[in-house]
């Protein structure tokens, strides 16, 4: 009569691991144009472009897009909604050459900066890098009074667990001009804001001219994502 050994499997260690993995531990601006292109169920037949916002090389050595998508800064490849947006590849708007992963350049300029600026990990997250926001990107913000803010994105904090946080300005606090990354006038976005949405300039200028149609779509966004 036969055993059968049965391995008991801890699931919260295990998604622990797998988030290691994919961790990010550097970051690089992208600076020249490249994009990320993605389908939507309700046009297979179309591919819609975003521009890169920054690479991150991850814990496991993979270098991936980063661009702001709802209300993180969000590796591209795991975009798999198909009514929101399916990652597909990313693509050189100048030249049209299409690629599946990261540009080779990136990944050399990624893996040299993460073996020259290498830390100790602690306990406690701390921040270990600072990247300046190159696409005026924008952050809407549920204040206190349960009114909504739009604010500037001034940069991004990287911390040592892998959290990528938006900088907003706190407007009570003087500052001088240009805002920079580490400057004290800045706050990371979700520490003060339970809810706030990321958008690329003209979405924001949309936005904040009151476009109809932008703050419809707005609207059937935000609802979409108060049911998840």
């Amino acid at each position: 009569m036969s055993t059968h050994r049965m391995k008991v499997i801890d699931l919260d260690s295990f998604r622990q691991q797998r988030c290691q993995k994919h961790r990010i531990v550097r970051m690089a601006p992208e600076l020249d144009g490249l994009e990320m292109l993605y389908q939507l169920a309700s046009d297979p037949d179309s591919l819609y472009g975003m521009p890169v916002l920054a690479w991150g090389l991850q814990e496991d050595g993979q270098v991936v897009g980063l661009v702001p998508w709802l209300d993180h800064l969000t590796r591209c490849n795991t975009l798999e909604d198909p009514e929101q947006g399916c990652f597909v590849g990313y693509r050189d708007p100048e030249t049209e050459f299409f690629m599946d992963s990261a540009p080779l350049h990136k990944v050399v300029e990624l893996e040299h900066a993460a073996a020259y600026f290498e830390y100790e990990h602690d306990d406690q997250p701390c921040i270990i890098q600072h990247l300046p926001d190159t696409q005026g990107t924008h952050a809407l913000c549920h204040a206190h009074d349960d009114s909504w803010q739009l604010k500037q994105v001034h940069g991004w904090h990287l911390y040592s667990d892998g959290t990528i946080e938006a900088l907003l300005q706190d407007e009570d606090q003087a500052c001088e001009e240009p805002v920079l990354p580490g400057d004290d006038c800045l706050y990371a976005g979700h520490s003060r804001h339970e809810s706030l949405y990321l958008f690329q300039r003209p979405i924001a200028n949309r936005i904040r001219s009151q476009d109809p149609a932008t703050l419809e779509a707005l609207s059937v966004m935000m609802v979409t994502q108060d049911r998840y």
